[in-house]
């Protein structure tokens, strides 16, 4: 899969660094590697957003009844919107793995890779 980057667009990894900075407005950090014609954003654990520069997509959960991993998608076009509901899922997490109430707003928590 080429991507945008294969109409003469952007690459993946140039529409998941925008993720990223779409992130960092959020107050959430995460780091940026590409190849192959993808690219993953590191967010927390369990969390990376996956890129082929047509789309992001990320784990949500998991179906017992499939025994399958769940995921959301959301088109690279918007990483601004894409970003919004990852900083949920990012909440979400971070209430299960550390019991913070406070979610993104626990300023004593390390909020990810540097």
């Amino acid at each position: 899969m080429n991507g945008l980057a294969g109409l003469g667009g952007i690459s993946a990894f140039e529409v998941a660094e925008a993720l990223r900075v779409a992130l960092a407005r959020h107050g959430i950090k995460a780091d940026v590697n590409g190849g192959h014609d993808l690219a993953v954003v590191s967010v927390w654990t369990g969390l990376t957003v996956w890129c082929n520069g047509e789309h992001f997509w990320w784990r949500t959960g998991w179906n017992p009844q499939s025994r399958r991993s769940v995921y959301a998608w959301h088109p690279a076009v918007e990483p601004e919107r894409a970003a919004h509901r990852v900083a949920f899922r990012y909440a979400d997490l971070r209430r299960e793995q550390l019991g913070s109430p406070e979610g993104l707003d626990s300023t004593w928590i390390d909020h990810g890779p540097r």
